[in-house]
């Protein structure tokens, strides 16, 4: 039996996203405790040209959401991408799991088949199946601002470990 969209969706946005928000949790804790501008912890970077912890918090939230309304082939869900906060921050990646664990595992049948175009205009990209999509783009993308979230933390001196990145 192959492994279908869902399966290879959902439950490892679900596993991601909850393991992000409790190393946001740990990191706003750390600023608290060791009294950081929990700000300046929100707005780093691991280099100048590399976008800051909030984007990459969003753009994480942005892969899980779309992906999981595109292989379901439902309306993707809009943000406003205005978090300022570690409150806000959590906020969104519990709007981001309410919405994709609202999808019925049913409505991703056929999903693997089903072209999908993520974006608009010049910069939208067009695959043929939904299997290349969630495989050689959505999941490399979504892993990549996750793990650099967590590096950003890290980097920052968040005591999270490997542990802590798988959600375990």
């Amino acid at each position: 039996m192959s492994l279908s969209m869902y399966s290879a969706s959902v439950p490892v946005f679900r596993q991601m996203l909850g393991a992000l928000a409790d190393v946001l949790e740990k990191a706003e804790a750390h600023a608290q405790a060791s009294k950081y501008d929990a700000g300046a912890l929100l707005q780093a970077r691991l280099f100048p040209d590399m976008f800051p912890l909030i984007k990459q918090v969003q753009i994480a939230t942005d892969f899980a959401k779309g992906a999981s309304a595109r292989l379901a082939a439902v309306e993707v869900p809009r943000y406003e991408d205005n978090e300022q906060t570690f409150a806000e921050l959590q906020q969104r990646i519990s709007k981001t799991l309410g919405f994709i664990e609202s999808l019925p595992q049913d409505v991703f049948e056929g999903a693997q088949e089903r072209a999908i175009t993520h974006g608009a205009g010049e910069r939208a990209r067009r695959f043929d199946s939904g299997e290349p999509y969630l495989t050689g783009f959505v999941l490399p993308n979504f892993f990549f601002h996750v793990t650099t979230a967590y590096a950003i933390l890290r980097h920052n001196g968040v005591p999270i470990g490997k542990r802590d990145f798988l959600g375990l």
